[in-house]
């Protein structure tokens, strides 16, 4: 039960965000009740820990962000963004913002696209939990796959865009940039395998699906040889991403809550599920007419992605989005069964549990 509601409390959350959630998730509000703190305390951290801040601050919370709750500090002069782990208690290793931070800090200092670290503070006298400051980057988030808003010529740059940034992160050396013990080295698919395997058979509230008990016998038995290990994202979509104001530019990746050291390529296929994944979920343009609306094939995407990295195909492509499939459709298992013991924290949890049979039909499709 530990286990399984440590992982929960990590990606019950905004990770399932639907496409049309904009005004769900977009922009700021009230801090929510119970998730305030001593500004006057915070300001004292920020004077001695932020260089030319100058206070005083005014404190709102985004709306996304609500696993580790997520808040905008405004000053009279500029805006920061502040993480935190959520008050009360919470078990051990979940919400680790300290992970987060240390990622972000490596990777800005490696020049890849992410907001500056300011600062992290593991002092719970400060705010009451651990939190860091980092910048707030100004630009676009696009909560649909569809890119609304983007002209038709100008959509194939967007993706672009997000696949060279991705391919981007799978070049860089984790030892390079401290990063060589964020994570365990090697079998990282038959290690998320068995998590979420156990997960799912450990939640009986949640019932069982015969695709998932399908999937559970076959994926193990089927893995690619090949081993690889690079820094990922594990949550890598449109939605996770500050563009340019403007231009078709990624300009800071955002929610590294789940990214760890595992397979490049099954890090990749997660973000071209979008392709597959019902429009209705996690961004997805699955049965969307992307021929009209000059959205690159999945074909010519994959392409893409293998010429910036040295590949000449992804063998087995088809497993790793079976094997991606499996692992949301887990997520969103896990989710159901909150709903049913009636613990599920998100007003929208009982929505996005219904997409679990949908996810675990569309693994196993994978598969055939």
């Amino acid at each position: 039960m530990v286990t399984r509601e440590k992982n929960q409390a990590r990606l019950d959350r905004d990770t399932f965000r639907m496409s049309g959630d904009q005004d769900t998730f977009a922009g700021t509000m009230p801090v929510r009740e119970g998730y305030g703190f001593d500004t006057v305390r915070l300001e004292h951290w920020m004077a001695d820990h932020v260089e030319s801040f100058v206070g005083p601050l005014t404190i709102e919370q985004f709306k996304g962000g609500q696993s580790n709750p997520t808040y905008k500090l405004l000053t009279p002069c500029c805006a920061y963004v502040m993480r935190r782990k959520p008050p009360g208690a919470i078990l051990k290793g979940a919400h680790a913002v300290e992970r987060e931070a240390k990622a972000i800090a490596a990777l800005g200092q490696a020049g890849f696209p992410v907001a500056h670290m300011y600062g992290l503070c593991v002092d719970e006298d400060v705010i009451g939990t651990s939190f860091y400051v980092m910048e707030m980057v100004e630009g676009r988030i696009f909560w649909n796959g569809t890119f609304p808003g983007i002209s038709r010529e100008g959509r194939p740059a967007y993706f672009d865009a997000m696949n060279a940034t991705l391919a981007r992160l799978h070049q860089i050396d984790c030892r390079s940039i401290g990063l060589a013990e964020y994570g365990k080295s090697g079998d990282y698919i038959s290690r998320q395998i068995g998590l979420w395997t156990k997960q799912y058979l450990g939640d009986e509230d949640a019932g069982r699906d015969p695709n998932m008990d399908r999937l559970i016998e076959w994926l193990p038995a089927h893995i690619p040889a090949g081993d690889e290990t690079t820094i990922v994202h594990g949550d890598f979509r449109c939605d996770n991403m500050i563009f340019h104001p403007t231009e078709p530019r990624v300009i800071a990746v955002l929610d590294w809550e789940l990214s760890t050291l595992g397979h490049p390529l099954a890090d990749f296929a997660y973000h071209a599920m979008m392709y597959r994944m019902p429009y209705n979920v996690l961004a997805g343009i699955g049965g969307v007419d992307i021929e009209s609306l000059n959205i690159p094939s999945e074909l010519d995407y994959v392409s893409a992605y293998c010429r910036r990295t040295g590949r000449n195909e992804i063998a087995h492509y088809a497993y790793y989005l079976a094997f991606n499939f499996f692992r949301l459709a887990a997520i969103l298992h896990g989710i159901k069964g909150r709903v049913v013991r009636g613990t599920a924290v998100s007003a929208h949890a009982s929505r996005r549990s219904e997409s679990f049979p949908e996810l675990a039909k569309l693994a196993w499709q994978q598969v055939r």
